[in-house]
């Protein structure tokens, strides 16, 4: 979604309920929301339409999966031409391991947030990285403690936006 659109109280509480549990049925959101099925249902059609929801997904627990070990990876391009990011993007984006990544400014080109099992895995994907595409740095950090982790966000703002 690129244009901000407008919201109001009610789909507020709509996308407050549905960032906690959007396995709930339209009747379980209409409820905990104060509205008819139909009402509850129209607005979340809307929402989706406009891209305010994008899609809906499981959260997995890392943990139980063995992806214990949480690793940011800052990197410094060697060049910045389209061309050079375009084939770092594809290369990137293809490893599984990288949960997140983001061009930043700054010092640092790029962040890359990893999942992995351990050392050795993070060491694969860092041959990944140095083998496809050329790099003037790589550092990495070891998350020691996950102090907080969310994927709802803030919707305070959100009644102020506009079409």
């Amino acid at each position: 979604m690129s244009s901000k659109v407008s919201l109001d109280e009610a789909d507020i509480r709509i996308l407050r309920v549905m960032q906690e549990d959007a396995t709930l049925s339209v009747a379980a959101v209409a409820d905990h929301v104060h509205l008819s099925h139909n009402a509850c249902w129209r607005r979340i059609k809307r929402l989706e339409e406009v891209g305010v929801i994008s899609r809906r997904v499981t959260l997995l627990d890392p943990a139980a999966l063995g992806l214990d070990m949480t690793i940011f990876v800052t990197i410094r391009a060697s060049e910045h031409s389209e061309e050079w990011l375009q084939g770092f993007a594809t290369v990137v984006r293809s490893i599984p391991e990288v949960v997140e990544f983001y061009r930043m400014t700054g010092e640092i080109d790029y962040l890359l947030k990893l999942r992995v099992q351990n050392i050795t895995a993070y060491d694969a994907v860092y041959k990944q990285l140095i083998k496809a595409v050329r790099l003037t740095d790589v550092s990495a950090a070891f998350a020691m403690e996950e102090l907080k982790h969310t994927t709802a966000l803030p919707l305070l703002g959100a009644l102020t936006a506009k079409s």
